[in-house]
């Protein structure tokens, strides 16, 4: 079937003539993994194992990797974990993870990072003022993208940004999403922003279109290694879902401070919490719209 041709992800890997340096066959993509100092075969194995988790749930999202060959600098450091990641496009694509040399399987299954950083490879690179755009999607999509691969769950997805997108609401003296900059705005409102735009897009298609529909068509045009007006984005976003969400929610979020019901939004999606665990209302309105947009 075409849709499993484009689903797979084929993984092999091959070791550079430098121990610190392995690359990666990422559907027909290359990625090429550098130590920026020695680790223990147990630590590259798990560094090595994520960045494929990661870069399956990329695939699987966006039907394609968005680049055709990044270079990915892991830092090691002393302590446990994943922080410390950046992406960029000058000079050919790159992305910078800081991975703690005691690190084990549990704090990888706990990384985030490694995934929203690959997010970022699929957007044309934006101006400063919609550095919004390029955060709030990664923050978005990155949880998403890993539930469809059965990842994470449902709840846990849902629940965190419960939990969460609060803190992208608007707060006194908010000037709206290009010209507000502090971190909640930049990550968590243009997470609102995305999460917003997703509901309205299935509900507008009647479920049979979703963000990643706007956003495969804008990789399928440009990346981190191009240079957009987000009015162009915008624009073949649109034009590839046929209705104008993307456009009329900038127009209405980019200058002004709008607050979010988010409480009326999750009733609508049936997400609730009860004694401290979510729970689903599949009898809720937009209960369809929920499930696809985690859905595997």
């Amino acid at each position: 079937m075409k849709y499993l041709a484009f689903t797979c992800v084929c993984l092999s890997v091959a070791m550079a003539a430098s121990s610190q340096e392995t690359k990666l066959q990422i559907a027909g993509s290359e990625i090429d993994v550098v130590f920026g100092s020695p680790v223990s075969d147990g630590l590259r194995e798990l560094v090595l194992d994520r960045i494929k988790l990661s870069a399956k749930a990329i695939v699987n999202y966006y039907r394609r990797y968005p680049v055709q060959r990044v270079q990915i600098d892991v830092s090691p450091y002393f302590g446990r974990g994943v922080s410390g990641g950046h992406a960029s496009g000058w000079d050919g694509p790159r992305i910078r993870i800081s991975v703690g040399k005691e690190s084990t399987a549990a704090d990888f299954a706990e990384d985030w990072v490694t995934t929203h950083e690959m997010v970022h490879l699929a957007f044309p690179s934006q101006e400063d003022r919609h550095h919004w755009i390029e955060e709030g999607q990664a923050v978005y999509i990155e949880p998403v993208a890993r539930a469809r691969i059965g990842e994470l769950t449902p709840e846990k997805v849902w629940g965190d940004m419960v939990r969460d997108m609060p803190q992208g609401q608007p707060a006194p003296g908010d000037r709206g999403l290009d010209y507000t900059h502090t971190w909640g705005r930049t990550y968590w409102g243009g997470a609102i922003f995305c999460l917003l735009a997703d509901v309205q897009i299935r509900e507008r298609t009647h479920n049979q279109k979703g963000l990643e529909d706007a956003l495969r068509v804008v990789l399928s045009e440009g990346n981190i290694e191009s240079e957009w007006p987000l009015d162009r984005a915008i624009a073949v976003g649109d034009k590839a879902t046929g209705v104008p969400v993307l456009h009329d929610l900038y127009e209405q979020m980019k200058a002004t401070p709008i607050t979010v019901d988010l409480d009326g939004l999750w009733k609508r999606l049936g997400v609730k919490k009860l004694n401290g665990q979510v729970v689903f209302d599949d009898s809720a309105p937009l209960a369809a719209v929920r499930r696809a947009i985690t859905a595997r």
